[in-house]
């Protein structure tokens, strides 16, 4: 693969989201008929973005002395003398591989769940376990929406009657100022009045608010006669 490396120092500085970054020691190995050959631990600052890995001599430095292709690759605990220790292994045979040691087993987890996660083969794998649960979703609601639905079990709407919908339950009626209820009959209301408003026939809110403004007005004219007899 051949990669820019004016186009990937400038994408390993820039401004674009980190995913992962941190001080880890790093030890490349080779492999050569099966011999090990290894080198020292040198302190590395790395930062993760993408499937991209960059590491740099320090955290101010303004170029990546490195990086590391996470494809075709697993992520691994290794044993090694250092504790905290993981391995970026690759399927080449005759390929490097990064042993890395982090400062302490929280910084170690979290970059190993980082690494893993890193690769465009693990992207298809979580695009396609998505798709899938899409699938399986739209498929339970289509057989949800085909099934009849249940008359028990779920709310019904306001009751009708006649194509209108009957009003509400009344809230409790006051106590007019003589201490009867509200609701009780009133001297001055005609039969029409002293009936309650609560009826098929009375589904129009307009109605209702007719039947309330005549009650109304014959407890204000009661109110100002005994005003005016000195009575309050």
């Amino acid at each position: 693969m051949k990669l820019n490396e004016r186009s990937v120092a400038h994408y390993a500085t820039c401004d674009s989201p980190t995913d992962h970054a941190g001080f880890l020691r790093k030890r490349v190995e080779r492999h050569h008929h099966h011999a090990h050959h290894g080198t020292s631990y040198q302190r590395r600052w790395f930062v993760l973005k993408g499937n991209l890995l960059f590491y740099f001599e320090e955290r101010e430095s303004r170029e990546p002395v490195g990086l590391v292709v996470l494809e075709g690759c697993t992520v691994e605990l290794c044993e090694a003398a250092e504790e905290f220790a993981f391995a970026i292994r690759f399927d080449d045979a005759g390929a490097k591989a990064y042993v890395l040691v982090a400062d302490g087993q929280a910084a170690m987890e979290a970059w190993v769940k980082a690494l893993s996660r890193a690769s465009f083969d693990y992207m298809r794998l979580v695009v396609r376990e998505l798709e899938k649960q899409l699938e399986e979703a739209c498929t339970s609601l289509a057989a949800c929406r085909k099934s009849p639905r249940r008359s028990s079990g779920r709310k019904r709407g306001p009751e009708r009657d006649g194509g209108h919908s009957k009003p509400p339950p009344l809230p409790p009626r006051r106590r007019s100022a003589a201490g009867s209820p509200a609701g009780s009959p009133v001297a001055g209301l005609s039969p029409a009045l002293q009936e309650s408003p609560v009826s098929p026939e009375t589904a129009c809110f307009a109605k209702l608010h007719h039947w309330y403004g005549q009650e109304i007005a014959v407890l204000r004219r009661e109110w100002q006669e005994r005003q005016k007899r000195g009575h309050p």
